[in-house]
């Protein structure tokens, strides 16, 4: 039986992800498609009886309790990313390298673990900023977990000749910083401190959030805004809202943008591929995403 003739069952684990719009997306591109598919958000933060709520640290648990349940794929989202790898049976050679997955799905009784975060950004990146090679000079980014893992690759890939990493956790930047200079031994990748943050930024063309900061659960801004300049571009992984503080902030003083919306609709693109085996029109899912968020229609691809 081929995999379109099969019906789905699919779940998001994570947490703050009911509002999410990636299980509708998957939906509406499963409908396009004539396949039967069931998306449901398990969100970490509301499974459970009240007197034993559920933490990050129990994907692993409820990764089991899905297979067991009958679900054939998972999208994975903050904070699980990393912590699932060690739950999982293979692991796909990029994920290997990133050091997080966003995709696990059920082949022949094993649990496999992809990451399509890496080339949603890249799909987003190509499709909605119009970069220069000098634009790609030199970068800060801001988050070195599971999202900042995919978006540094994506960006080294891409040719940045020095990546900035930021992270609360020193630690994690320095370790990630430390990976992706093995991977990239031409470009130079630093993990930053604090108090170098300003003057970083001040030297780089680009600036990428790949933070939970700016999302509804998680308000605010990643950065002083006030370190903001036109001559910047600013991407941001958060979708939910679009239009973060910090993209608000950028656009206003006319820098070029890129919301979170392209990197969704990229990840959920190539991950529903891999669960399906079929792949979704993209602008015709791009619109739904756009109509969904209240957003104008797209340009072309």
């Amino acid at each position: 039986m081929s995999r379109i003739d099969e019906s789905f069952l699919v779940g998001l684990l994570g947490s703050g992800i009911n509002a999410s719009l990636t299980p509708p997306m998957h939906e509406m591109a499963a409908d396009q498609l004539g396949i039967r598919y069931l998306y449901r958000p398990l969100d970490i933060d509301a499974l459970g009886p009240h007197q034993r709520a559920f933490t990050a640290d129990d994907c692993g648990t409820l990764l089991s309790y899905g297979l067991a349940l009958g679900y054939n794929a998972f999208n994975i989202t903050y904070p699980c990313k990393q912590l699932i790898m060690q739950h999982l049976d293979q692991v796909s050679e990029h994920a290997l390298q990133l050091g997080a997955v966003n995709t696990v799905v059920i082949e022949d009784g094993a649990t496999v673990g992809y990451n399509t975060d890496y080339s949603g950004f890249s799909f987003a990146v190509d499709s909605g900023l119009a970069l220069a090679p000098e634009d790609l000079d030199t970068v800060l980014q801001l988050g070195a977990g599971g999202a900042g893992s995919a978006t540094a690759y994506a960006l080294l890939s891409r040719g940045v000749k020095t990546l900035f990493l930021f992270d609360i956790s020193v630690q994690q930047a320095q370790a990630r910083a430390s990976t992706l200079q093995d991977l990239f031994p031409s470009q130079k990748v630093v993990a930053l401190e604090p108090k170098q943050l300003a003057s970083a930024l001040a030297s780089s063309r680009g600036l990428v959030n790949a933070t939970p900061i700016g999302m509804h659960h998680h308000p605010g801004a990643p950065i002083d805004l006030s370190l903001l300049r036109a001559d910047l571009w600013v991407a941001d992984v958060i979708y939910l809202p679009q239009d973060t503080p910090l993209i608000t902030a950028a656009r206003a003083l006319g820098a070029r943008t890129l919301p979170g919306g392209l990197m969704a609709v990229g990840q959920a693109v190539d991950a529903f591929t891999l669960i399906t085996g079929q792949r979704p029109d993209v602008p015709e899912l791009h619109r739904f995403f756009l109509q969904e968020t209240g957003n104008e229609l797209p340009h072309s691809f």
